[in-house]
């Protein structure tokens, strides 16, 4: 999960980047921003996961 989150951001700050408008830039950026905030979320998960399995 954590890869198709960060695979998410990269697109949202392609299209931030490609914007001519002002909203639509900032739209882009906190969407970028969310997904990367998951990606995040899922790297703890996967990472606490891993470390109570043994």
């Amino acid at each position: 999960m954590e890869s198709y989150y960060r695979e998410q951001a990269a697109s949202c700050a392609r299209d931030a980047d490609a914007a001519t408008l002002h909203h639509v830039r900032e739209r882009c950026r906190r969407s970028e921003s969310a997904w990367l905030q998951m990606a995040d979320r899922a790297a703890r998960t996967a990472k606490f996961k891993a470390a109570n399995e043994g």
